[in-house]
């Protein structure tokens, strides 16, 4: 898996890629959705699902990492045309940002105009626990900072533009929405900011105290390249973090089968979270 970080995409891969999932369902979906670590279960609820495998797909990631089963579920939720993620690939796993980003572009390409993203996070603020939900507010991107931005390179005006605002990178509309959907179903619902590293190492106590002291909430090692590429593209984003595990009260290890059990727990409160959302859009 030999992918250099500055691999650069084109339209013409983009197009290959939607091409290829085009021709293999029958749906016109509007909403893309990205499962992350244990939040695979949501997608059991995507009725006359077409399911492709991410392998089959000509150019698209392949996740190495438990939890990520990797393929495209695409079906009908809550009324709605979705397409959903079954878990992602991460830059850890040697890919590019602009290859890990490339089902974003696809997902665009295919006509989605909203992307829900979820992820698992470790939990920097104190009042986390294990199990709770935090809609994410804002995000800080450590990786990108250091160079490894998904829209360094070459620009394609009709993709996006070449300097995209994140002023309000996660739609202010739909948090609002998803707010009110949790307090009618009574689901405890944090709201903080996401800070993305690239992992695969877990956070030494030093690197929790430090990313707490800049203003982060939870940290994970994914979803923040996806949502820069979503906002290049036009798109409206809700991102939601599952807390696996948290980093600030003291605990013997952190394991990414407690990041799995964690998720397995929460799947009820998450899943009846997103498709009340979904009902309401």
């Amino acid at each position: 898996m030999e992918k250099m970080a500055d691999e650069f995409l084109t339209r013409a891969d983009y197009t290959q890629s939607a091409r290829f999932v085009a021709t293999h369902t029958k749906h016109q979906p509007k909403i893309g959705m990205i499962l992350g670590s244990g939040l695979n279960p949501l997608a059991d609820e995507i009725a006359q699902a077409d399911i492709i495998s991410y392998r089959d797909i000509p150019g698209f990631p392949v996740s190495t990492v438990q939890g990520h089963t990797g393929e495209l579920v695409i079906g009908n939720l809550n009324g709605k045309s979705v397409i959903a993620m079954r878990g992602r690939a991460h830059f850890y796993e040697g890919y590019s940002m602009q290859r890990i980003t490339l089902p974003i572009r696809v997902m665009r390409t295919l006509g989605v105009e909203t992307l829900i993203v979820t992820n698992a996070a470790g939990g920097v603020n104190v009042n986390y626990r294990a199990g709770d939900l935090m809609l994410i507010t804002d995000h800080i991107n450590f990786v990108g900072m250091t160079g490894l931005n998904p829209l360094r390179g070459p620009n394609d005006d009709s993709l996006g533009p070449r300097f995209p605002d994140m002023t309000n990178a996660y739609d202010p509309i739909l948090r609002a929405l998803t707010k009110q959907v949790a307090a009618d179903a009574k689901i405890q619902l944090h709201e903080g900011v996401y800070v993305m590293l690239s992992g695969p190492s877990f956070e030494s106590p030093a690197d929790v105290n430090f990313i707490r002291m800049i203003g982060a909430d939870a940290v994970g090692m994914s979803t923040v390249s996806e949502v820069i590429v979503a906002r290049h593209g036009g798109m409206r984003v809700l991102g939601v973090s599952l807390i696996s595990n948290s980093l600030a009260h003291a605990h013997e290890l952190v394991s990414h089968e407690e990041v799995l059990a964690a998720g397995k727990a929460a799947v009820p409160q998450f899943t009846a979270l997103i498709k009340g959302v979904m009902a309401r859009m």
